[in-house]
């Protein structure tokens, strides 16, 4: 279980949602952490392949990786 403490606008802002929808607020959360955890995942994955991708070679280096 996790508890969070919102801002008061916030919490405002979920409840009339909530009310409006005839959905919880913990729908709401729920569904609104599950989309930013996979932006979020995608990002810093994105991020460790870019730095992975980014190893230079000298050019007899990369005369050798590429067979000439």
């Amino acid at each position: 279980m996790l508890a969070i403490r919102l801002k008061p606008d916030l919490e405002e802002r979920l409840a009339k949602l909530a009310k409006r929808t005839g959905r919880t607020k913990t729908f709401y959360a729920r569904q609104a952490i599950e989309q930013h955890l996979e932006d979020l995942e995608d990002y810093y994955l994105a991020a460790q392949s870019l730095e992975k991708s980014k190893r230079t070679f000298t050019p007899a280096e990369a005369k050798r990786e590429l067979g000439l």
